[in-house]
């Protein structure tokens, strides 16, 4: 894990945690961006701030750009999901709580709208409850 100083820039850190992890023949670097608003301008900026300085590396980086979203925010969920995909070209969603009263539905609404597929979902705290998004789970569970 490599941190920052707080108050440090964002890109630079992925740029560094690029760099050590390439010194170190790490396979995988995950770079959290996490409590980022799609209202706020700024921090929208630094995330493609962050996908160029990955790509002085590699000019195929970052390989997956995944938007976590919450499943019980509803159709505010497509909003973020096009602000996002708009600024950085998102590969994927992760969606969690798909166990709470969300159902989810609105990621059939951003695959096709936008051809964001959703990769993986959360239906719990556990290890366990965390995999790989299947289509006719999402149907089964919203009938």
């Amino acid at each position: 894990m490599i941190r920052g100083e707080y108050n440090a820039d964002p890109a630079a850190l992925c740029y560094e945690a690029y760099e050590t992890a390439d010194k170190r023949d790490v396979e995988f670097l995950i770079c959290d961006t996490a409590g980022r608003l799609h209202t706020k301008s700024n921090l929208m900026g630094e995330l493609g701030k962050i996908k160029r300085s990955l790509s002085k590396h590699d000019p195929n980086a970052p390989h997956e750009i995944l938007l976590v979203v919450d499943a019980t925010t509803g159709s505010n969920v497509r909003a973020q999901a096009k602000q996002f995909h708009e600024a950085i070209g998102l590969t994927g969603l992760i969606v969690t709580k798909l166990d709470g009263s969300g159902k989810g539905g609105v990621v059939v609404a951003i695959q096709d709208e936008l051809g964001i597929p959703t990769r993986f979902v959360g239906t719990g705290e556990k290890l366990e409850d965390f995999k790989e998004f299947d289509g006719r789970d999402l149907i089964a569970n919203m009938i």
